[in-house]
């Protein structure tokens, strides 16, 4: 057998969704620092170790990484443009962490993430929503008022919604670099495999419409 055809034989039997799949999907990970990889080797980022698990399950994938050092999501929202090409899949959206840490207004990161997930809606692109938790310094109402959004967001637009990016791997000094905010190489691994299930789900419809 040709390696070619056994390979996509191998990919059909571990993920059948990807069955008849003719070419990569095309992803962007729209998102700031944690998703940009910040003090990590470009190949331990994100984006890049998601595509790699992908990978290893047989979907096939293309993964841009759209992630800017101190984005905020207006700043997400104002490079969405040319930050997401023509002919993408899906966009994973990874922003908010900035704009708690600096105590925005939450109806700011409520609005910018409203069009973000909107304009790409109407460009028929498939939105994935990562959601952000508020510290605790400014307080149970910002913090309330700020959580809910991806929830909501997630409701109204009716996008999958991973809930918190940094779930088992916030607040744990073991998996993050000195600064306690961003994750180390294996704290990247752990949001990685706690996303996968999200992820799957997300790419299944994507792959049927190929079809």
């Amino acid at each position: 057998m040709h390696i070619a055809v056994l390979m996509l034989a191998l990919m059909t039997m571990a993920n059948p969704a990807w069955a008849g799949a003719t070419k990569p999907v095309k992803l962007v990970v729209l998102g700031d620092s944690l998703s940009a990889g910040l003090g990590l080797p470009a190949q331990e980022a994100f984006p890049q170790k998601l595509k790699k698990a992908l990978q290893a399950k047989g979907i096939d994938v293309e993964i841009t990484n759209a992630g800017v050092s101190g984005d905020t999501s207006s700043g997400g929202r104002d490079r969405l443009d040319w930050s997401v090409p023509d002919g993408t899949d899906g966009v994973i959206v990874e922003l908010g962490a900035n704009d708690a840490l600096r105590g925005i207004d939450p109806a700011l990161t409520r609005a910018a993430l409203t069009d973000i997930i909107q304009r790409l809606k109407a460009r028929k692109i498939a939105v994935m929503l990562c959601g952000m938790l508020a510290p605790p310094n400014y307080g149970a109402d910002y913090a309330a008022r700020f959580n809910s959004i991806y929830p909501d967001l997630a409701k109204q637009f009716d996008v999958p919604l991973y809930p918190f990016f940094l779930e088992g791997v916030a607040a744990d000094a073991k998996l993050n670099q000195a600064d306690g905010i961003h994750p180390t190489a294996a704290g990247v691994d752990i949001i990685v495999g706690n996303i996968m299930p999200t992820m799957e789900a997300f790419l299944g419809p994507i792959a049927e419409q190929r079809r």
